[in-house]
């Protein structure tokens, strides 16, 4: 490839792995103990998206970009691929999918269409098929029930979707073990996301609101109370959790 940019950066990583001069802990990692960090530099860059941070997005997305060309390098020393074979595979896979723009086709035959042709290139017959195990749970069952409704696995509206969250809630106060309440609070948990999807709610970015507005009144009553939370009663507890509620409502 053409000299460029990020040439320097492919330069640095591969004196890093260097197995005579490079650094202890980098020449030793792989795929699978770099991925933790590389899913984790995804999060920052969405933090930095969501506070509106374009100084912290700029360096995030650096560290992004290294976790690329890490996964890279140690493919690299494999003998499995290259920098320039990732950069050429999604060049190929962005064109191949917007034919109405690269290609001869006077309009787009669909995002998801042409992703499901090419899985079934692939031998992807199933059409759960390519839906990542590392997904967090809720985007994960969120995207596994979009595509079982494509072929008409789901219900029609809102309200039998209603009924089987209480169905499943049920379930979980009739649950007699620990593995069943296990399996029995799975259940609850993979309907509630059902029914955000029916209300067209993102399960995932909902529940990260829920958390945040959770802790903001808790650090509000936390601010606020002269005694130990430890030290408090429910009672108490419930009084400044309102009064926080409030105070922030009007904020």
């Amino acid at each position: 490839m053409e000299a460029i940019l990020i040439d320097p950066l492919l330069e640095i990583m591969r004196r890093l792995r260097d197995p005579d001069d490079g650094c202890d802990w980098d020449k030793v990692q792989t795929f699978r103990t770099i991925a933790p960090y590389t899913i984790e530099e995804a999060y920052e860059v969405a933090d930095a998206i969501n506070r509106d941070d374009m100084l912290a997005l700029k360096d995030e997305l650096g560290d992004l970009l290294l976790q690329v060309v890490f996964h890279s390098q140690i493919a690299a020393d494999a003998g499995e691929f290259s920098f320039e074979d990732v950069v050429t595979s999604i060049c190929n896979k962005m064109t191949r999918r917007h034919p109405h723009i690269f290609g001869e086709a006077q309009q787009s035959p669909g995002w998801e269409q042409i992703k499901a042709d090419e899985r079934a290139e692939t031998g992807q017959s199933s059409a759960l098929d390519g839906v990542a195990f590392a997904l967090p749970a809720l985007l994960r069952a969120q995207k596994i029930q979009k595509r079982a409704a494509r072929v008409g696995f789901d219900w029609p509206d809102k309200a039998p979707v209603k009924d089987k969250l209480l169905e499943e809630l049920d379930e979980v106060a009739a649950a007699t073990s620990e593995a069943e309440v296990h399996e029995e609070i799975g259940d609850l948990l993979f309907s509630a996301v059902n029914l955000a999807r029916h209300y067209k709610v993102d399960a995932e970015r909902a529940l990260a609101d829920a958390t945040e507005k959770f802790s903001n009144r808790f650090n509000q009553i936390e601010s606020n109370s002269t005694k130990d939370l430890k030290e408090m009663s429910i009672d108490e507890l419930e009084v400044e959790w309102q009064r926080a509620k409030a105070s922030l409502a009007d904020s």
